[in-house]
């Protein structure tokens, strides 16, 4: 299976550096390459893919892609479990450590648009939403309550958020009282 992005673990480091240099690849980031020809993709989720497989898209960013929020995110989001080594990347990559007894609640793995083969972590439209009001303090409520007002809208079935909210520390209480009012 030939790919369009390639890491000095996947090719020889030599081949890489004198593709780049002859124009069959670019080089994106430290140790990570694209072919010249490749489609146009997000650098940001394939830097943070290559560097880490289980790199997750969260909170603003997660819910910025489920169409949720307005706000447009100056970074993209991305959970790893807590204890886990955080990369260093070049790019707009905010790296956040989520409690890893709860890190799969909620994740399914998406191919990144115009890649052949790389995948990204991204969590379900109710993870985010419970993760906004558990993380309230920080990002604000109305992001909060815009997300979960939109999801409602959209046929979003309470049980279900409630399912994920249930599993997470700080969240059930200020959900119940959003849901009550929003319903």
């Amino acid at each position: 299976m030939t790919t369009d992005t390639l890491t000095t673990k996947d090719a020889n480091k030599t081949r890489l550096h004198r593709g780049a240099r002859d124009g069959r690849y670019e080089r994106i980031a430290r140790g990570i390459y694209r072919t010249a020809d490749a489609e146009p993709a997000d650098l940001d989720m394939i830097k943070a893919a290559a560097r880490r497989p289980d790199a997750t898209i969260c909170l603003i960013s997660a819910l910025a892609h489920h169409e949720l929020t307005d706000e447009i995110p100056s970074s993209l989001d991305i959970a790893i479990p807590r204890g886990s080594w955080i990369p260093a990347t070049e790019g707009a990559i905010t790296w956040h450590l989520f409690d890893k007894a709860t890190f799969d609640l909620g994740r399914d793995a998406i191919d990144i648009p115009g890649t052949d083969a790389l995948q990204i972590g991204l969590y379900s439209p109710e993870r985010c939403i419970a993760d906004a009001y558990r993380l309230r303090g920080k990002f604000g409520h109305e992001i909060a309550t815009q997300a979960l007002r939109t999801w409602l809208n959209r046929g979003g079935m309470p049980s279900d958020l409630m399912r994920i909210a249930n599993q997470l520390p700080r969240v059930k209480a200020p959900l119940l009282q959003a849901l009550t009012a929003l319903t």
